[in-house]
């Protein structure tokens, strides 16, 4: 392997990198506010819950060719491919971080309010650290599948390993695939262990 093809797969891992976590990013702060508020809304959580289904089961390719031709979030490049990948971010999460507040024992809540604690000192001391494990494997999930599905963005121009991939696919080349692949996988092994080591730390104080 040349000096020259190193440069590009480390080149095309960054950009990969820098597509998931920019997505993650976005995901949490859409998802994290909005399962605080579902969590209190009964009627719109599973609204909200069933239209976030319905967006999973979308296939990762398809979903790419339907926002391109949408004003703005569209177009080909990397806008739409974070775009795709925070809409595949959002379940997980989402789903993980109600789930977590909604399992808060109804009982430590009302010791809290009764210690004086507001609702907003509630959320931030009590709900949000004992949801923090559960929170945090959402976290792992999204982040896992998105260095994964982030290989799709190469078919609309949005970079990172997948132009390797797609590149050997065209060629017949397996060295080509192999060198897009290899690190994609390396990726989400780290993502995986280093969110999980933290998952694992979080649960710890509970």
């Amino acid at each position: 392997m040349g000096a020259e093809q190193c440069h590009e797969i480390f080149s095309l891992s960054v950009e990969h990198l820098v597509l998931v976590i920019s997505s993650i990013l976005m995901a949490c702060v859409i998802a994290i506010p909005g399962a605080i508020l579902l969590s209190r809304e009964p009627g719109p959580r599973r609204a909200a819950m069933a239209f976030a289904n319905i967006l999973q089961t979308i296939p990762s390719l398809a979903l790419f060719g339907f926002l391109i031709p949408i004003p703005i979030i569209g177009g080909i490049g990397k806008r739409t491919a974070v775009v795709a990948l925070v809409v595949y971010a959002l379940l997980p999460i989402l789903k993980n971080t109600l789930t977590g507040i909604l399992g808060v024992d109804p009982a430590v809540r009302e010791s809290a309010v009764a210690m004086g604690m507001t609702l907003g000192q509630v959320l931030r001391q009590v709900e949000i650290p004992l949801a923090m494990p559960t929170i945090m494997a959402g976290l792992r999930i999204a982040t896992v599948t998105s260095v994964g599905t982030a290989v799709i963005a190469a078919a609309i121009g949005g970079g990172g390993l997948g132009v390797l991939i797609f590149r050997g696919i065209s060629f017949n080349d397996s060295g080509q695939i192999l060198s897009g692949a290899v690190p994609a996988a390396i990726m989400a092994l780290l993502a995986d262990e280093g969110l999980g080591w933290l998952e694992r730390r979080f649960s710890q104080y509970r």
